[in-house]
Parts: C-alpha cells; structure tokens; sequence
C-alpha cells in the first residue's frame, strides 16, 4: 500500500481541485490519501463525489498552532467536522486570515516589493488565503524563484520582515478539541527550521503527554534541509510511545513536490483510523473521472 497522509487542494493553499487532488493522487498510484487543508474540511465533499474506485480518502485538515511564540501546525485526522467546539475553533483561525495576509502585502509595499492585495486575492481564487499565496505574488513578480525560497527571515517565514502574526491555536488545546472529535493528532514537520523556530524536543514530549499520537518525520523540506532530524526524530518517537509518519504535503504546482514522494507505512495507517472514532477512511466507489 502507499499511502500519503498530507495534501493539500484550493480548499486551502494548493492548486488543485479537491476533485483534481483525487483523480492525481489514484493516477499516482496511492492507495490511501489524506486531504488537510489549513483549518477546513470544505474540500471534503468534492474529493468524496470524486474519489476513484481503489483509492481511500482519510479525511482531515492541518490546524495552524502557536506555542510560546513559535508557530506550529498539527495534522488532525478523522474528526468529527461537525462537533461544533472544534468547528468553532477553525472558523476563528479562518476568519482571521485575510486580515493577515493584508498586512503582509502591506509589510511588502513598504519594503518596495510592487505586490497587490488584488493580486494575491486573484492566486487565492476560493481558497482560504494565506502565506503561500503571497509567496506566489512574490514569484510572479520575479522577487524569488520559487515559493519555498520566500519563506525565509527576508520575506515571509517566522519573524520575517514581510511576516504578520495571525490567530492560531494552542497546539495542547488543539489535541483536546480534537480528541473530542473522536479525531486523531500528529505533529507536522516538527524539524523544518527553513520554515522558522522550530519548537524543542521538550515540548513534543509534553505533546506527547498530552495526547499526541504521532509526528510527521518524512517530509520534502525537513528532510531536504535537515537531514539529520529523520533519526533524531524515530528516536524520539520511540521513547514517547508516538507513531511516526510520512507525507509529501502536496501542494499542486505551487511546490515542486510530487504525491506519494513520501509515505506512511500501512501498519501505522491502520493504528489511525483504529483509534479514530469521529469519521472513517472513505473507500472509491469510481467518481467521475472525466470531471
């Protein structure tokens, strides 16, 4: 089985339709693919009416966190999306996105950068804006090369001088609300530094006695740009009694990634949806594949 747990469509920050995001992750060759938009489930249904015949769809989305000024953001899978405290809780995260990426443009203005808020609104079609989408405004004008080269102290990671804060939660009230969504936790790219701080081993085991269940460890950026974390990481896992798993966090044509580049061991996957009790793995029942 292969398996990729961390993708995203236009529901969020990606560039493909729910729908598109399905049919490419079965043309791919997956069995099992997760979609996580940041803080929304909306893309669910399309990907669902969409789903082809021999691919599983896990429902989820990836909740924007901060803990001790660093950001964070943890994979929430098979939730409840309707148990209405953690519906809240992403609404409120949502809301404030626009106003946040506003200021960015505006942080870009004033440092010379000839970005539009029209523009960035025009890359964010219905998505729910955010970073990325700047980022993209900043490669259309040929500020930098790709979108992953704008997430740096210049521009927009962490600290950054085109960066806003935004509302994000608190990543230990995060595994409670999901938790009582029958929902399971896992801690996405918990190493990638290029993104920012990165939050210390301290705290993933205070996670971890919190209720966390796993942490992401095969990732393109964290493993591109910190190599040495993977066995740090396994390690860690171990000692915390946390499932280790891997994911492309498939953002279309707005990162060079492809789906399936890295994947979750079947064994792991089954652990999932064993302990989750708020939804359940989607079986293909053969969308519409000429859509």
């Amino acid at each position: 089985m292969r398996i990729d747990l961390h993708t995203h469509s236009t529901a969020s920050d990606g560039t493909d339709t729910p729908a598109e995001l399905v049919r490419n992750a079965a043309a791919a060759g997956l069995d099992v693919v997760a979609l996580t938009d940041h803080d929304s489930t909306r893309g669910h249904a399309e990907a669902i009416a969409a789903l082809p015949a021999g691919l599983t769809l896990v429902t989820g989305a990836e909740l924007s966190c901060r803990l001790d000024g660093v950001g964070l953001h943890m994979l929430a899978y098979l939730f409840d999306p309707d148990e209405p405290e953690l519906a809240r809780a992403r609404e409120l995260v949502r809301d404030d996105r626009v106003p946040r990426a506003r200021t960015m443009v505006r942080k870009l203005q004033e440092l010379g950068v000839p970005v539009t808020w029209e523009q960035v609104e025009r890359i964010a079609g219905d998505g729910s804006v955010g970073r990325p989408h700047v980022a993209e405004a900043l490669v259309e004008l040929g500020v930098v090369a790709d979108v992953s080269a704008a997430f740096t102290p210049e521009w927009l990671a962490d600290g950054g001088r085109a960066y806003a804060e935004k509302t994000e939660l608190d990543p230990f009230e995060a595994i409670r609300l999901v938790k009582a969504a029958g929902g399971v936790t896992v801690f996405a790219h918990p190493a990638a530094a290029q993104r920012g701080r990165i939050v210390p081993e301290s705290a993933i085991a205070e996670l971890a006695a919190a209720g966390l269940d796993g942490i992401e460890v095969d990732h393109p950026e964290q493993l591109a740009y910190a190599p040495e974390a993977g066995p740090r990481l396994r390690a860690l896992a171990a000692d915390l009694g946390l499932l280790v798993t891997g994911s492309s966090d498939y953002h279309g044509s707005r990162k060079t990634v492809s789906l399936g580049e890295y994947t979750t061991d079947p064994e792991i996957y089954g652990e999932i949806t064993r302990r989750a009790t708020g939804a359940f793995p989607v079986p293909g029942a053969g969308g519409d594949l000429s859509a």
